[in-house]
């Protein structure tokens, strides 16, 4: 009975070794109640009052800019909405207008990534207010090996990736990807 007990318990801590996994650390949740952070492949409508040349839709592009008319490159990555707003109306308000009226929104937020044991893997459209299980079922759902109770997302956050495993009905992020494992049996 012993030596079963000492085989059951050293099976369980090797697997636990293999495993690799650790749990999220708090940065992991608490960046879905954060305003959103701007980065590459979101696209922004912007709209300054009065001035119909300067609406445009801009997508970021990968070294995290935006290239707009009158005050060329402007830095986005990492910005909320507000933060770019006020830094759009201080350009624009440098020698081109007395007093613009800068409203900016995203048009279309980046892609998250589904993969792993899913129909159908790759990048898709990126839902306010998308859970992983809805990520899960734009990719076609679950493949039969498929493990339903939990997914590993990872996500950027402060520029640091994170990885954590969290139940399928977890809040995503846009720019997530979503890992589905396969499960044992």
């Amino acid at each position: 009975m012993i030596t079963r007990t000492a085989f059951v318990m050293a099976l369980a801590l090797m697997l636990a070794a293999c495993s690799g996994y650790r749990q999220p650390p708090t940065a992991f949740h608490d960046i879905l109640t954060k305003p959103y952070r701007l980065d590459s492949s979101d696209v922004l409508r912007v709209i300054v009052f009065g001035q119909a040349d300067l609406n445009n839709t801009y997508t970021v592009d990968q070294a995290g800019y935006i290239s707009m008319p009158l005050i060329g490159s402007v830095p986005v990555r990492g910005l909320t909405l507000r933060e770019l707003e006020k830094t759009v109306t201080k350009r624009l308000k440098n020698g081109y207008l007395r007093d613009p009226d800068v409203s900016i929104e995203v048009a279309t937020y980046r892609p998250v990534f589904v993969m792993g044991e899913v129909t159908n893997a790759g990048q898709y459209p990126y839902v306010a207010g998308m859970t992983a299980q809805n990520a899960i079922a734009t990719a076609g759902g679950f493949s039969p090996r498929a493990l339903h109770g939990t997914v590993d997302i990872t996500r950027q956050i402060n520029g640091e990736v994170i990885s954590g495993r969290v139940p399928i009905t977890d809040p995503v992020r846009p720019g997530d990807t979503i890992y589905v494992r396969e499960r044992f049996f």
